[in-house]
């Protein structure tokens, strides 16, 4: 289980819709609660993929990663997982998406369907790394 406030779903979908037709991507910094995360910040970063494959892909650059790290540390959070859109695509995980995850992190994927966000679904890479589980999204209304 994954939860989020209504305003961080909606500037993770909005990002989402900002980079179609490419696919927007950032960090998920929060923590661990029991049955879970709880995502506390959003960091929208840069699709460090090469241009003619940004539609379909996404790539969080090393040191942007180290960054959020560092980021996260500082505020005594730790990065919880990652999101993506997938434009004109299913919100759920491709083939490419499950050889580049690991497990335990949260992977949110938001359709974008001809500029629209659509879906927003959360995953998880099972330990043998051959499948995602669909997470539940808990959505809180403050």
């Amino acid at each position: 289980m994954i939860q989020l406030t209504a305003s961080l779903l909606h500037q993770l979908e909005q990002h989402s819709r900002a980079a179609y037709p490419s696919e927007g991507c950032g960090v998920l910094i929060g923590a661990a609660v029991e049955g879970g995360k709880r995502v506390h910040r959003l960091l929208p970063v840069e699709n460090a993929s090469p241009l003619a494959e940004q539609y379909h892909r996404y790539v969080i650059s090393p040191p942007v990663m180290i960054a959020a790290e560092r980021k996260a540390r500082a505020a005594g959070l730790a990065v919880i997982g990652f999101y993506h859109s997938h434009p004109d695509g299913q919100a759920r995980p491709s083939d490419f998406d499950r050889e580049h995850a690991w497990p335990w992190y949260s992977y949110l994927v938001v359709g974008v369907q001809q500029g629209k966000v659509g879906e927003t679904t959360a995953w998880l890479l099972s330990d043998n790394r051959e499948s995602f589980d669909r997470e539940e999204v808990i959505i809180e209304r403050v």
